[in-house]
């Protein structure tokens, strides 16, 4: 099966405000707050993850398309937690840490490990939000849904930076 990447101006809208809304209270939490932050959210919600996120959620679709019933909601939802992984969580967190930082102050190791603690403690959370965006909102609306959890992840992963260094 052929599927057609999406990339709409309304993803694009959603993904740069949410995401950088959710990394900016974040920032304000941890007095990290800079406008080279602010507008690296802002670029990487509005291109990166709304290109990304829809086209592997409706991917995720496909294949779970073929189960029925529990066993479809459990295919969706560990396809998702598949994707939103400690390297993923690391990706985000070298966003972030490329707005702030000169490159060489920048330890993949210690990104490594932030996002695979962060990742370990979530997992209760990321399962249930995860079973819901996937087997209960539409399509059409998942990636805003999937873009409001991760804001609010966003949250949770910046503070990750202090608790699980």
């Amino acid at each position: 099966m052929y599927l057609s990447l999406e990339y709409k101006r309304s993803n694009i809208i959603r993904g740069g405000l949410i995401y950088c809304t959710g990394d900016t209270i974040a920032a304000l939490l941890l007095n990290e707050f800079s406008i080279t932050r602010l507008l690296m959210m802002v670029a990487v919600g509005a291109t990166l993850y709304a290109l990304e996120i829809p086209n592997y959620f409706k991917w995720i679709d496909s294949k779970a398309a073929t189960y029925k019933g529990v066993r479809k909601s459990m295919v969706k939802t560990l396809l998702a937690l598949l994707y939103f992984n400690p390297l993923w969580i690391a990706r985000h967190l070298f966003f972030i840490k490329i707005s702030m930082m000169p490159w060489q102050q920048i330890s993949f190791y210690v990104l490594i490990n932030i996002a695979f603690y962060s990742f370990l403690v979530n997992i209760p959370i990321s399962f249930i939000a995860n079973y819901l965006i996937q087997n209960k909102i539409n399509l059409r609306w998942r990636f805003m849904a999937s873009a409001i959890f991760s804001a609010l992840m966003a949250i949770y992963y910046a503070m990750s930076t202090v608790w699980f260094n």
